[in-house]
């Protein structure tokens, strides 16, 4: 894959995927390279994508990428090892492509706290979006752990709720709202998530107390994958790499879309960050274009 192109797309989730699908449609040489990890694997359908709803991810990403290639876009099944400025990145197993742009959509991953049976539950009814998991679960026995603002919310999909604050200590003021929106606190130490059954059955607690709980909501400390953009000088702030509202980084050429600068985007958000970076990046290369015409003509004449 030593070849060059207009526009390399590092991570072919439904950001890198529509960055794609707009720039294919306007005709630039572009490739995709993803490792195949997407961060939303665990859950069996998406939601709040208009025409999408409850679709699996993976039913998305094989769609998407079947538009693509429709447009000449190639695909690359592969792992990004860095990025030299100019652009030449490497990737595992020696190749190393060229581009005059750079998107970078790799995504985050999602670090949760360290409770026997919650990781084997993740996606499942282990769940963190109110608004990507909440209707499915609705009217059920709900357990929020460690996050107020998570249990005020989740409350309008149920009227049972169970708060656990476990190591934090929820101020005079939480706990005086969260008795206002009828949500009691069970506190304790949290020793594991029981699951009989293939399902989840419950909270145990470390004095032996198992609160009964269909499904459990938890908010995992999100990790960028922002290797790429690091090392390429990429400015950050508060842990984030910053970008306009296209997509563009603080480097040259550099763009970055989807949940590797933005823990919030849903994948019909990360979707639409993609498609408006493609815009600006295409109209990025069409002035570079121009004013290399430019410059050759003015040397001509």
């Amino acid at each position: 894959m030593d070849d060059t192109y207009d526009v390399v797309i590092i991570g072919g989730g439904a950001a890198g995927l529509s960055t794609a699908l707009v720039l294919g449609r306007a005709r630039r040489r572009v490739a995709v390279i993803d490792s195949g990890e997407p961060r939303n694997a665990p859950a069996e359908h998406m939601h709040s994508f208009l025409s999408r709803d409850g679709m699996p991810p993976s039913a998305l990403l094989e769609a998407g990428r079947a538009e693509v290639t429709e447009y000449g876009v190639r695909l690359v099944e592969g792992r990004v090892e860095g990025v030299e400025p100019g652009f030449t990145v490497r990737l595992a197993g020696g190749a190393t492509p060229a581009a005059r742009r750079i998107v970078v959509a790799t995504g985050l991953r999602d670090e949760l706290p360290d409770i026997p049976g919650l990781r084997e539950r993740w996606g499942v009814d282990v769940l963190h979006c109110p608004y990507c998991h909440g209707y499915e679960v609705r009217d059920e026995a709900l357990g929020v752990l460690g996050n107020v603002q998570h249990a005020l919310l989740l409350r309008q999909w149920s009227d049972d709720v169970v708060f656990f604050p476990g190591d934090i200590e929820p101020s005079a003021e939480e706990l005086e709202r969260l008795a206002a929106r009828g949500v009691p606190v069970v506190a304790g130490k949290i020793t594991r998530i029981v699951v009989e059954g293939g399902r989840l059955r419950g909270v145990e607690l470390a004095d032996g107390r198992v609160v009964p709980r269909t499904a459990v909501f938890v908010m995992p400390r999100m990790l960028p994958h922002d290797a790429v953009l690091t090392k390429l000088g990429c400015r950050k702030s508060d842990g984030w790499v910053v970008t306009d509202p296209s997509g563009r980084t603080s480097v040259e050429g550099v763009w970055a879309v989807g949940n590797v600068v933005d823990p919030r985007a849903q994948v019909i958000t990360a979707a639409g960050m993609g498609a408006a970076a493609a815009f600006a990046l295409n109209h990025d290369l069409v002035e570079e274009e121009v004013v290399r015409a430019l410059t050759i003509r003015s040397r001509i004449g």
